[in-house]
């Protein structure tokens, strides 16, 4: 294959504190060393994509305009920095979810499920092989294998050092 590589970021608990279910402005709370890992990554050549199950959508808690307002205002907080954050993939859905629209017994989007790391491999011709996904969940990891992606799990802490001992630059 001849496309990019590149690094599938969980959101919450890699990227930005888990607060259960954030959604507002006041949740969005970098995790340390986030901004300097994407900068690190953007300038090895690695497209950031974030991957991110959202069942707070199926839920009732909050609505998909508000979950795609925080993830832009997140893709803007890195950005103020330098840090790229090429795409954002979202899965709304879960099997109990409370609004109908979003009730799914087994969405192929949702992780473990590897649908939105294969939309973003079609989406941005993304080489599989050269790319490699970071969660904080066993549920990341095993959607990173199901699309065919290294998966490594972020044990907290700060993510430059994590991803600087990862890939060694």
């Amino acid at each position: 294959m001849t496309g990019v590589p590149a690094v599938f970021l969980d959101r919450d608990g890699v990227l930005i504190e888990d607060s259960g279910y954030p959604h507002l402005p006041e949740h969005l709370k970098l995790i340390p060393g986030a901004t300097a890992a994407v900068r690190r990554l953007n300038r090895l050549g690695y497209l950031a994509v974030i991957v991110t199950n959202q069942s707070g959508v199926a839920r009732g808690m909050f609505d998909e305009d508000q979950m795609n307002g925080f993830n832009a205002l997140l893709v803007k907080n890195l950005a103020q920095d330098g840090a790229v954050i090429g795409a954002v993939y979202a899965c709304p859905f879960h099997p109990e979810a409370r609004d109908e629209r979003y009730r799914h017994p087994d969405h192929p989007d949702r992780k473990p499920n590897p649908g939105m790391l294969l939309r973003a491999i079609a989406d941005h011709d993304i080489d599989p092989a050269k790319s490699f996904m970071i969660g904080d969940q066993p549920t990341d990891v095993e959607a990173a294998k199901r699309a065919g992606v290294s998966g490594f799990l972020f044990p907290g802490g700060d993510l430059d050092v994590f991803v600087r001992e990862l890939i060694g630059a």
